[in-house]
């Protein structure tokens, strides 16, 4: 396993960290739950095999997975840095410390070593600095009491909202999304790590997007301009294309991978372990034709979402992003199973599915691209909807 230094922390942290919240899971007594019989030895396996930074929230794994990690960490804790986070419900310092406490106590720990702030956006922070005894204050007390180690923050804002928050001086490490497909946070990346700050990546695979099968995604290094990429460089799964990439870039200190099982940690391990991810010719490549595909799916919507509302309660923007995994990144298993869980309501973005348009026209008198937005809906219905 590789480790990087994590910021300005003196911290050295594997190149692989466990994200615990896609744990195995079952059912009882008609309930969802962890399985712990199979979660807590694949985490311990990870910690076992060199993986030294484990992530949980407290809503992860219908609210179980922090029970789970806490279990798992039994005889690891001074080996294995653990990071949990605060989703902020207000501004009272006094229900952040009490949210503390309740992760604490399922964790069955006295500290934690990296605490987000749970998916922050710069309104919320801005609103949390004029607060006498707000979050900030109170992640500062906890941080003297010993509490927390490291005051932490996950993010999901737009991209240009990233780098006030960086400028703040409150964060020690930042916890972002990057991967292939979403580079939005490149230049935030780059920015964080100029400051000091230690860099994890969450989606690596996209969350699960770039784990299907694409032989487009899997190919770009093959016959590339040069065509100098040796036989062993190619990769052999589009996971692990992805992986690659994130990686490989020179700003990231570790890829935060959600597994279920221990094939997917063997797998990850591997890659991580790597350090010919990617030269520096092959990744502009792979940035360059990712930058065409981007591009080929504007054609179909560039998700400006002028179209909204749809009065059946269509996400047109959502839906064609599905169908544009399955067009034009060759991702046709992943955007079936999105699709179809959509249909279901599973989604975390809710939506009517395409078959519910009644051609009212509305969404395309408000399209500034003028697309055929009952007619593509017709057709990704037809495409991404089970036969039977």
């Amino acid at each position: 396993m590789i480790y990087n230094d994590f910021g300005r922390t003196g911290i050295k942290l594997s190149a692989l960290g466990f994200g615990a919240m896609r744990l195995p899971m079952k059912e009882a007594d008609g309930k969802k739950i962890v399985n712990e019989e199979l979660a807590v030895p694949l985490m311990q396996q990870a910690f076992d095999m060199g993986v030294n930074y484990v992530d949980t929230a407290p809503l992860y794994c219908e609210t179980l997975s922090e029970n789970a990690v806490g279990k798992a960490l039994k005889g690891y804790r001074d080996k294995v840095y653990l990071s949990t986070k605060n989703p902020i419900e207000d501004n009272s310092g006094d229900h952040w410390m009490e949210r503390l406490e309740k992760s604490l106590k399922k964790l069955d720990t006295d500290y934690i070593d990296f605490y987000h702030f749970w998916g922050i956006s710069l309104k919320s922070f801005e609103g949390w600095q004029k607060e006498s005894y707000g979050p900030i204050q109170a992640a500062y007390k906890a941080k003297e009491q010993g509490l927390i180690k490291h005051i932490s923050f996950s993010y999901h804002d737009a991209a240009e909202n990233y780098k006030p928050i960086i400028d703040s001086g409150i964060f020690e490490s930042t916890l972002v999304q990057y991967n292939m497909i979403d580079r939005s946070n490149e230049e935030n990346i780059a920015y964080a790590k100029s400051k000091g700050l230690g860099v994890i990546i969450m989606g690596p695979v996209g969350g699960g997007r770039l784990g299907a099968p694409s032989e487009q995604i899997q190919g770009l290094l093959k016959n590339k301009t040069g065509g100098d990429a040796s036989a062993s460089r190619n990769p052999v799964s589009t996971a692990e294309m992805a992986l690659r990439f994130v990686l490989a870039n020179p700003n990231v200190d570790m890829a935060l991978s959600g597994m279920s099982d221990l094939n997917m940690l063997k797998e990850n391990f591997a890659i991580a372990s790597r350090k010919d991810h990617l030269t520096e010719e092959e990744l502009a490549h792979v940035k360059a034709m990712m930058e065409e595909n981007k591009n080929l799916a504007k054609l179909y919507c560039t998700g400006c979402n002028y179209c909204k509302p749809c009065p059946q309660g269509i996400d047109i923007a959502y839906i064609f992003e599905i169908m544009n995994r399955y067009r034009v990144y060759d991702l046709k298993e992943h955007a079936k199973a999105a699709y179809y869980e959509m249909m279901k309501g599973w989604s975390w973005i809710k939506s009517a599915d395409a078959s519910k348009c009644v051609a009212c026209g509305e969404c395309e008198k408000k399209c500034p691209q003028k697309l055929p937005i009952i007619k593509q809906l017709a057709n990704t219905h037809e495409t991404l909807a089970p036969k039977n």
